[in-house]
């Protein structure tokens, strides 16, 4: 069996002399980080912005402004996309930091912007999809969907599938709307309130979607994991003994989640059996599951990040890498995987034979 050795390189984690801070200037995050053209993107909640340069942490500039970041950065064509607790959607320059635009919109957002063909997608915590320009921030449509009065604090960011917006919705339902002017396409129930309580009736699709070879794949609070055809809507199968609010990744065959108690699971995608669950996690706030190589990565509550093997769910292996909570879902590219922690901690890691 493999030994597992670990490759570390941190922006924020004292002590450790080849590493390098970042803490100090972004603390406070705003929601996960964003990775294109060989960089790391992070913001925090007092409106700093930094990007790093992916493979050495370097900084290749930083940018203040006066906003309130809650969600993103999304990556557009030469922008960084943010929402902000004030109810705005802000566009910056990738290349240096500068403001194009600001756009006002219902309600504070909590999910990350999504980008396709030169249209900003976000959704507001009032339940609003808004389409904006990505040129220069002018709406180009809105839907509005009422929210329950009681639902779980945070929000799932839409998906872009082909020319449709797939998004889902408090009351446990999956809508896919039309890219280029946000008429109806489709919409069915991914999961049923049931329970005499409203606590015991929350069903919020609280997960981002995720898309594979045309199906979107999907988990609730209280009401299961399921499969939904992204041609017409209909429920390809549900597991309902599952309860989640992180997210979901998936391999060539599985998909894995960390569910509401902080158990991980893997999932068979074609009829979405549960293979194996790993309990010894349980209670530690996990984060969303990646997939890397043969592991299954997930960051807790206590800044440490665990590794478990895809084949049974066992743990073989974990390191602290910040004395703050990890939030944001793992990111691997490159055969790395990056952390993003509460304090600002960034860290690159990966795996190596003995």
């Amino acid at each position: 069996m493999r030994l597992i050795t670990l490759l570390l390189f941190c922006l924020a984690l004292a002590g450790c002399a080849a590493f390098d801070t970042l803490n100090e200037s972004v603390s406070g995050i705003s929601d996960y980080p964003a990775i294109g053209s060989g960089n790391i993107l992070a913001a925090d909640r007092d409106g700093l912005v930094q990007v790093r340069d992916l493979s050495t942490g370097r900084l290749v500039w930083e940018a203040e402004t006066d906003v309130h970041f809650s969600a993103g950065p999304g990556l557009g064509v030469g922008t960084v996309i943010l929402g902000s607790s004030d109810a705005e959607v802000v566009a910056l320059n990738s290349e240096n930091g500068e403001v194009l635009w600001k756009s006002e919109v219902s309600s504070e957002v909590l999910s990350v912007p999504v980008i396709a063909n030169g249209i900003v997608v976000v959704r507001t915590t009032d339940g609003a999809i808004i389409a904006l320009n990505e040129k220069n921030g002018g709406k180009l449509w809105s839907y509005e969907h009422n929210a329950p009065a009681l639902s779980v604090r945070g929000i799932g960011a839409p998906i872009i599938v082909e020319d449709n917006v797939i998004v889902g919705y408090d009351n446990g339902k999956l809508m896919a709307l039309r890219l280029t002017d946000g008429k109806y396409v489709w919409e069915t129930s991914v999961a049923i309130p049931k329970g005499r309580s409203e606590v015991e009736r929350l069903v919020d699709l609280d997960v981002d979607p995720i898309e594979v070879g045309g199906v979107i794949y999907i988990a609730s609070y209280n009401g299961g994991a399921a499969a939904i055809s992204e041609l017409d809507g209909d429920v390809l199968w549900r597991n309902e003994s599952i309860s989640s609010y992180t997210g979901l990744s998936h391999d060539f065959r599985y998909l894995y989640l960390s569910d509401s108690t902080d158990d991980v699971w893997q999932l068979e995608q074609r009829g979405g059996a549960s293979l194996w669950k790993q309990k010894e996690l349980h209670q530690r706030k996990l984060t969303a599951p990646a997939v890397y190589e043969s592991y299954v990565v997930v960051g807790d509550f206590e800044g440490y990040v665990h590794w478990l093997s895809t084949s049974d769910g066992r743990q073989l292996g974990r390191i602290k890498v910040a004395d703050s909570a990890i939030d944001a879902k793992p990111i691997v590219v490159d055969n790395t995987v990056y952390i993003y922690a509460k304090d600002g901690t960034l860290a690159a890691l990966k795996t190596r034979s003995p």
